[in-house]
């Protein structure tokens, strides 16, 4: 059993320290931070809102706008006609956009005209002032950025991670950067650091209040948009992403700060983790990698929808954007601004930031923060603990139970935190609770029912389930192998089995007997007891093996008094079907006795040798001769101190010389009545009086007792022998014992 409870710990242990090193990043398994990364998605779409946020509209350059408007991109100044719109006629509060302006807008031919004025018409002064005259409505790039000038507008941009050789490393321009970093920060914040970028082109950036990457270097490795970064690094400096810089230029933040955690406030410490970035009263939790988990409200929708056409030409009520966010972004499929989201597959991309943005203006991004490893490796090793020590010691059923208790505690635990905007690991707690269970289940099936199954065969045939499913908790503590034990044997006969057969068919008598042995067997099981053989009617058992058992007299007895009582009612039963009315006696003894498989290189038994095995079987046929239906020796009654016995004699029984004192059981002391404590007193002077060879006194009292009881076999069995021994006195040296010649 020991050997067994250490493979179990073993096995259990190597699966978590597996866990341990995946949680510390010694070794990963890809499939567990997928794991990691369905259970966030559960959690996620089990507790989003699904509610409307109308503080931010998303200007949607959809099917219907292109439709009515024309493929993208549009020139730059119905893109200023727009920007005019919303700000001048619609009084939008800032604008983001998630389009990035790279190249010029050659839309307008002015390429092609100032090509013509400095070639072919380069001479013709009215062709040359036609042209100057023109060019301010030609030049839809400086239209453009004349409608951003002076207002809050927000570009957006993207950087590159890393860039090819025979790529362009950098396009376009960047807005101005949050802060420059030290040394300190850059080797200590694991902050994505980009090669290159695609900017917008300078004359309109310049004259955007601020610009924010789009893009994410964070995606997961299914494609799906969990984390998305605040801030990336290039030429080390820090630049905010568009939701970022759309939150501060709504807020009226004057700066991005950076809440970095250390041990004492030195950059120089050991502990050295970004926490947190602040917009004025705002407080936005992110990760090392400065970035945040979306706080999706839920599916495509949850911001209102405007077609970007019905701004130009300005269908939509003034109110519905005042003093509101405004994204400009698209949905149409064709310009491949959709993204996979937990919330939806097909999702359009700025509504990512717009999610961000409301999650910052409701402070409720849920985060993980960096002590979450250390709490991860404490449930591990606790949950390990528990469920290791537990399941060993329960019922397949019971540890089932408590395996799904001890996952809904852990889901429960990581669920109280999520509403508290803490994201704790919750894939690794359950995938090792349900690998400690697997394994244990399985340890249990393969190996310790194949000892349990072991312990049926040799077992089975002799004592019931119930004992060999105590058994196999322990399998090694029991053999076949004889050894000496104290014991009890309890013999059981059926009287006057001879003339019962006679007067039955075969057919008939093999029912009698299965009916009645069948329910005795069941008795003797359910006291503990294990059945030694079947003799045609007669039933040898013993108690004390192969399950030690230190009240196996106390047992033996009980089982003794139930067999009775079912006989009694089974005499019922019997009368039903025409049977005779059938009785029985039981013989018990107590003492050391030789038990294990014996017989011979043909066939086997597990059976109990010795003397007090065969003082049982003599004591059971000694049932009739006094009457009474059970008897046991002087060492059974010795055991059950809380019982009244009735002493029958003092004899010598065929096959011993040593005299042995033989009782009947009379009852518990507590359930005795009156009546029954009186004769006993009765008795035990009259025996007295017997053994002292006072025949008259004896006699008399014995007659006394005959007259009152009689129907109690034992007092004319004493008249008798007072009759006898007046005839032929047994002397003077006599013991008290009676002699019985027969079994």
């Amino acid at each position: 059993m020991h050997v067994q409870r250490t493979i179990r710990l073993a096995l259990s242990a190597l699966i978590l320290l597996a866990l341990l090193l995946d949680t510390s990043g010694i070794v990963q398994y890809p499939f567990i931070a997928q794991l990691e990364n369905w259970t966030y998605d559960a959690r996620l779409n089990f507790t989003r809102p699904d509610t409307l946020d109308e503080r931010i509209v998303i200007i949607d350059i959809d099917e219907s706008s292109l439709e009515e408007v024309g493929r993208w991109p549009w020139g730059r100044d119905k893109l200023a006609i727009l920007v005019n719109n919303l700000f001048d006629y619609y009084q939008a509060s800032v604008v983001g956009f998630d389009i990035v302006f790279a190249e010029k807008d050659q839309s307008s031919g002015l390429s092609i005209f100032e090509d013509l004025a400095s070639n072919e018409l380069r001479d013709n002064q009215e062709f040359q002032q036609t042209l100057e005259k023109i060019r301010p409505s030609l030049e839809l790039d400086k239209i453009f950025a004349n409608s951003l000038m002076g207002q809050k507008v927000v570009l957006g941009y993207y950087f590159k991670s890393e860039v090819p050789e025979d790529e362009v490393g950098k396009t376009g321009t960047l807005p101005a950067p949050i802060m420059k970093t030290n040394e300190v920060w850059r080797a200590r914040l694991p902050i994505n650091s980009a090669e290159g970028f695609g900017g917008n082109l300078e004359i309109l950036q310049n004259s955007a209040v601020t610009g924010g990457f789009f893009d994410n270097p964070h995606v997961d490795q299914d494609g799906v948009f969990r984390r998305v970064p605040l801030l990336q690094l290039h030429e080390d400096h820090l630049y905010p992403s568009l939701a970022l810089a759309t939150a501060q230029v709504y807020l009226d933040s004057p700066r991005i700060e950076l809440i970095v955690k250390t041990e004492d406030g030195k950059s120089d410490d050991d502990y050295f983790a970004l926490e947190a970035i602040a917009l004025h009263k705002y407080r936005i939790p992110v990760d090392a990698n400065a970035a945040v988990y979306v706080p999706y409200r839920g599916l495509e929708g949850s911001f209102p929808y405007i077609s970007a056409h019905k701004i130009l030409n300005r269908e939509i009520e003034p109110a519905a954007f005042k003093n509101k966010v405004i994204l400009l972004g698209t949905s149409a499929p064709g310009l491949l601004d959709l993204r996979s989201t937990p919330v939806q597959n097909i999702y359009p991309g700025v509504e990512v930031h717009a999610n961000i943005i409301s999650g910052i203006l409701d402070q409720n991004i849920n985060h993980r923060p960096a002590w979450t490893i250390g709490y991860e490796f404490v449930i591990l090793v606790l949950t390990a603990t528990v469920i290791a020590l537990l399941l060993p010691v329960l019922s397949p059923l019971m540890a089932a139970a408590g395996t799904l208790g001890m996952s809904f505690l852990v889901i429960a635990g990581t669920m109280i935190a999520w509403n508290n905007q803490l994201i704790l690991p919750l894939a690794s707690p359950l995938l090792l609770i349900f690998l400690i269970f697997v394994w244990h289940m399985t340890f249990g099936f393969f190996i310790e029912s194949r000892g349990k199954r072991q312990l049926a065969y040799l077992f089975g045939h002799y004592i019931p389930p119930e004992l060999v499913d105590e058994m196999s908790v322990s399998p090694a503590d029991f053999s076949l192998d004889g050894e000496n034990r104290e014991m009890t044997v309890l013999f059981s006969d059926v009287r006057g089995f001879t003339t019962i057969s006679e007067g039955m068919d075969p057919k008939q008598l093999t029912q009698l007997m299965n009916a009645l042995l069948t329910p005795m067997t069941r008795v003797i099981h359910k006291h503990r007891g294990t059945i030694d053989k079947y003799m045609g009617d007669a039933i040898m058992s013993f108690w004390g093996a192969p399950m030690s058992d230190s009240e196996h007299a106390r047992h033996a007895l009980y089982a003794a008094m139930d067999m009775m009582k079912e006989l009694e009612v089974m005499q019922a039963d019997f009368k039903s079907r025409g049977w005779p009315k059938v009785n029985i006696g039981i013989g018990i003894n107590s003492g050391d006795m030789n038990v294990g498989n014996m017989g011979s290189e043909f066939r086997m038994a597990y059976t109990v040798l010795g003397d007090a095995v065969n003082l049982g079987s003599r004591l059971e046929g000694l049932t009739k001769n006094y009457g009474v239906n059970i008897i046991v020796s002087e060492s059974t009654k010795k055991c059950i101190p809380e019982f009244v016995f009735r002493e029958l004699d003092l004899v010598r029984v065929k096959g011993k010389n040593e005299p042995v004192a033989i009782f009947e059981p009379v009852g518990h002391k507590n359930d005795l009545e009156k009546s029954v404590t009186s004769e006993l007193s009765s008795y035990r002077q009259a025996l007295k009086s017997f053994r002292q060879q006072n025949w008259d006194k004896a006699e008399v009292d014995f007659f006394n007792l005959n007259k009152s009881n009689s129907e109690r076999l034992l007092y004319q069995v004493y008249l008798k022998r007072i009759t006898h021994y007046r005839k032929e006195p047994p002397g003077s040296d006599w013991d008290g014992v009676f002699t019985h010649t027969s079994k």
